[in-house]
């Protein structure tokens, strides 16, 4: 704020309670604006500090007082006495350097807040996502689960074939939705989840599985025409029941997607369509990291073991197919090195070879191979 000489001026006051416009003389003192009329009387007394600018043309000051009753306005036309006010009170800013100030603070603010957002998302979210999805209940993760599985299915039904979309349904193709029943009754009495396990063969020729949350299990044609035997079919199908048991699907949803998906979970409320759409992609093109496949690889030979099938199996389809599929939704080409995993695999079912048992028959196993015929 400036000096406090006195500097003085004309200018038209008007008070309020008539629409009379009285030529003044106007004193910009120490502490405030001091009006008076032609007659040298004192009109009014404005302090700097209640000053407010009015909207008025360039050349004009057009000056109120906040919080007034009235309608009193100044208007001043001298620019030396203009100059003089604006210097001296920060509710007038005629030059503009408050507005820049408060440009400049509010950018700084913008950036630190998209910073935070940033740092909050990348190392804040992730964490707070894996503390608080095992808090989430399974019943609520089904619901979230089945609202998702529509979504899924109409991305993945590209040609928008509808029922006859999954696998299994015809007459000629029951016996080879028997023998996947058949398999997956041993693989979910053996995993032990407090959920039942809904998979469905669908008619795509990626070779690939994908789990859901809340246990959908979506198997794709193209897996059971790779699969050389019932084991090898089985191992990938229990790897995907890892992602199940690890809830690996509803972490990742909640990491893409932000808090949105997790207030929606405790409060039960999955109504909202681009929402799902969103969850939907997120769980189709998710790509999961080194750690996490490494863990559903462990499930998924520990799960095999104890169904005493052929753990190794899942290595030797990996191997085999690991490069040679469609790279548009393919969960496992996006799986870290697999050449790594395969040694991993095959070590651990090694530690734990002893006897195995047939899956299905030979007959069994050929209707499988035939679902989707």
């Amino acid at each position: 704020m400036g000096g406090f000489l006195t500097t003085s001026g004309q200018g038209f006051f008007y008070d309020g309670l008539t629409s009379a416009r009285h030529a003044v003389t106007v004193e910009a003192v120490a502490d405030g604006l001091r009006v008076h009329g032609a007659d040298g009387a004192l009109l009014a007394e404005w302090p700097y500090g209640e000053l407010q600018a009015m909207s008025a043309p360039d050349s004009v000051l057009r000056l109120g007082r906040a919080n007034s009753p009235g309608l009193a306005r100044l208007e001043i036309r001298d620019p030396a006495l203009a100059a003089a006010i604006d210097d001296r009170t920060a509710t007038v800013d005629r030059s503009g350097a408050t507005e820049r100030r408060n440009r400049k603070r509010v950018v700084f603010w913008t950036i630190a807040a998209t910073v935070s957002l940033v740092l909050v998302a990348v190392f804040g979210l992730p964490a707070l996502v894996v503390r608080l999805t095992p808090l989430i209940p399974m019943s609520v993760e089904q619901k979230f689960g089945d609202a998702v599985d529509g979504q899924v299915r109409n991305m993945l039904d590209t040609n928008k074939a509808g029922a006859a979309f999954e696998c299994g349904l015809k007459d000629n193709e029951k016996a080879g939705r028997a023998a996947l029943d058949k398999v997956m009754d041993r693989l979910q009495r053996e995993a032990g989840l407090p959920i039942r396990l809904k998979v469905a063969v669908v008619r795509r020729s990626d070779a690939n599985a994908i789990a859901l949350p809340g246990g959908h299990i979506y198997v794709f044609a193209g897996l059971i025409n790779k699969a050389n035997t019932p084991d090898e079919f089985a191992g990938v199908v229990a790897h995907e029941i890892g992602h199940v048991a690890h809830r690996d699907g509803t972490r990742s949803v909640l990491q893409a997607a932000g808090m949105s998906f997790l207030f929606g979970m405790l409060l039960g409320d999955f109504t909202g369509g681009g929402v799902l759409v969103i969850a939907a992609r997120t769980v189709v093109q998710s790509a999961y990291s080194r750690d996490v496949e490494a863990a559903a690889d462990r499930y998924g030979v520990e799960l095999m073991t104890k169904t005493r099938a052929d753990a190794s199996a899942l290595a030797r389809i990996l191997e085999r197919i690991d490069g040679a599929v469609d790279p548009g939704i393919t969960i496992l080409l996006d799986h870290p090195q697999t050449k790594d995993r395969v040694a991993a695999i095959n070590a651990m079912a090694a530690a734990a070879r002893q006897p195995t048992e047939p899956l299905l028959s030979a007959q069994e196993w050929s209707a499988l191979k035939r679902i989707c015929r």
